[in-house]
């Protein structure tokens, strides 16, 4: 059921709602959550599209905020609200309201969004792009208790997550974190199964990928141990590789579905570990509305540090100099080189 509310209110469309309860049947309310989407028109689709989906395990009433470009100065001073609300099979398990913004309306989406809240139920802001610097002091962002980001969506990844440790508050997340779940818990196991101290480790994958960071980061904080990354040609996170004392242990995906993993002394195992899609991440984010300590503490230590102690523990080459040509010794003469060459092979048969 879909009902177009054309230059309206917040009420209005409260009273929708309830209207269309009604009409389907449905008038109890047991939804657990609101997650409200700050998006564009060009990515709102295939976001409502992923929160509809994850709506099946987590139903909520999901509100989608467009903020809408006004061309001209006339229409940037005029305010107006259009809304579209889906019940029933339009909005999966859930509602679902699209709010399209106007004018001035515009700069206080939050007081749009406020009324439109499930009383006594957590709050979850989705930004799919063009998140805000933090999203914690955002107007949307100070109703939510948990704020998810998506800085592989950013146009400079690595600087915004950077951006992201500087104003990091509980309760900020990031779908760069959420890929690596997987990863994280697959290295995890397959040390519980060594006894071995980890000693380096490589991390390889696509260029420009904040969960490359993000998992290289995890490793050098929780074993505290050197950590490299190196590029390849994706797509996303390629292979983990950790030496130590008992030999390396690698995960290796080159396909993006299916990975090996190598563990010296074991024989190597195919695991899944497929690209999830972005309805997937969202379902995982909404299992837990407490802060994230584990991510907190990854961001936090810092891309510059990682990159200090990658350059300590790295090689370095010495500079061999050539020696002049004067002082060149000379080639030995055939006699001598199989005088030489005798004690060897005797060595060798003894």
């Amino acid at each position: 059921m879909k009902t177009d509310l054309t230059d309206t209110t917040s009420s209005k469309i409260n009273k929708a709602l309830v209207l269309g309860r009604r009409a389907i049947g449905t008038p109890a309310v047991g939804m657990v959550l609101t997650l409200v989407i700050v998006t564009d028109e060009e990515n709102a689709y295939d976001a409502l599209k992923a929160a509809n989906e994850a709506s099946r395990e987590h139903p909520s009433r999901t509100l989608v905020v467009i903020k809408r470009v006004s061309r001209s100065p006339r229409d940037r001073a005029q305010a107006r609200l259009d809304a579209e609300v889906r019940l029933g099979a339009d909005a999966s398990t859930g509602e679902t309201v699209v709010l399209r913004l106007y004018g001035e309306v515009v700069d206080h989406a939050q007081s749009v969004v406020l009324p439109l809240l499930l009383p006594d139920a957590p709050v979850v802001v989705w930004w799919p792009v063009n998140s805000p610097v933090d999203p914690a002091n955002d107007p949307l962002g100070a109703l939510a208790q948990r704020r998810v980001t998506d800085t592989y969506a950013a146009e400079q990844p690595i600087q915004e997550l950077a951006a992201r440790a500087d104003a990091y508050t509980p309760g900020d997340t990031d779908l760069s974190w959420t890929r690596i779940t997987p990863w994280r818990s697959m290295l995890a196991a397959a040390l519980d199964q060594v006894a071995c101290e980890v000693t380096s480790a490589v991390v390889e994958g696509e260029e420009f990928n904040p969960s490359v960071e993000l998992l290289a980061m995890w490793l050098a904080d929780r074993l505290t141990i050197p950590v490299r990354r190196a590029k390849s040609a994706g797509p996303g996170l390629t292979s983990v590789r950790l030496e130590s004392d008992c030999g390396p242990i690698v995960l290796d995906r080159p396909d993006a579905s299916l990975a090996t993993l190598s563990i010296h002394g074991q024989p190597d195992r195919a695991v899944a570990l497929k690209r999830r899609e972005t309805s997937e991440l969202i379902a995982e984010e909404l299992r837990r509305l407490d802060p994230d300590d584990t991510y907190a503490s990854a961001l936090r230590f810092g891309l510059e540090r990682l990159d200090e102690e990658a350059a300590t523990t790295a090689p370095v080459a010495v500079p061999v100099e050539e020696a002049p040509e004067a002082e060149a010794p000379a080639a030995p003469a055939p006699a001598a080189k199989a005088a030489k060459k005798a004690p060897a092979k005797k060595a060798a048969a003894k």
